[in-house]
């Protein structure tokens, strides 16, 4: 088996690749080579995920977003695709996180985190485990619509009619799916979070 592919999907730090070519004169160059042959992927300045040339395997931008920057969890439009509850592709993935705000671009994707308190961050975050190869953080649908209100400058939820229109025309959002919507979780992220007359909208029209 190739050295690489025992790393599967997850990604990696320079020391960890370092580590698999440390009998060659210059692992530095190897890891360098690897990268223009396309077999590693630089996701930021010393991380890297192996090629799915390599490993056969798709990538999971959920997991990479996760690695890339923390703490963090995966949310708002990302969580909501993830989930099937909208449509539309996404080219931008988005996190909440407990450090500064900060953006990363490489060749799998844009992604974006946006900073938060850590009361607010602790509510409605679901481990997901995938084909039990490897899990990733991730909001709950009730917390990625509360994020989406909270953390989305421009976005104004005045009533619920606006909001049955944000979701129906502008997400395009699956409108059977809010009656499995968990109220408490909304309810937590009135007490916690910020834009809460907003939240209160939301909490409203799930329950009617």
């Amino acid at each position: 088996m190739e050295e690489l592919e025992q790393l599967g999907i997850i990604p990696v730090d320079y020391a960890v690749l370092r580590s698999l070519y440390f009998d060659y004169r210059s692992p530095r160059n190897k890891i360098a080579n690897l990268e223009q042959a396309g077999k590693i992927i630089r996701l930021k300045r010393g991380m890297y995920v192996v090629s799915p040339k390599v490993t056969k395997q798709l990538l999971s931008v959920e997991l990479i977003a996760n690695h890339m920057y923390g703490p963090s969890y995966v949310s708002m439009e990302s969580a909501l695709r993830y989930y099937g509850l909208i449509p539309e592709q996404i080219y931008t993935v988005r996190s909440l996180t407990t450090n500064r705000s900060n953006t990363f671009e490489n060749t799998i994707g844009n992604f974006e985190y946006i900073t938060t308190n850590d009361a607010y961050y602790s509510i409605g975050i679901k481990q997901e485990t995938v084909e039990n190869r490897y899990t990733f953080l991730i909001a709950t649908p009730e917390k990625a619509l509360c994020d989406m209100i909270t953390a989305t400058p421009q976005l104004r939820i005045q009533s619920g009619k606006t909001f049955a229109t944000y979701l129906k025309e502008d997400l395009r959002f699956d409108m059977s799916s809010l009656d499995n919507m968990n109220l408490n979780i909304v309810k937590e992220c009135i007490e916690s979070g910020k834009k809460k007359g907003a939240l209160r909208i939301l909490l409203n029209f799930l329950e009617s």
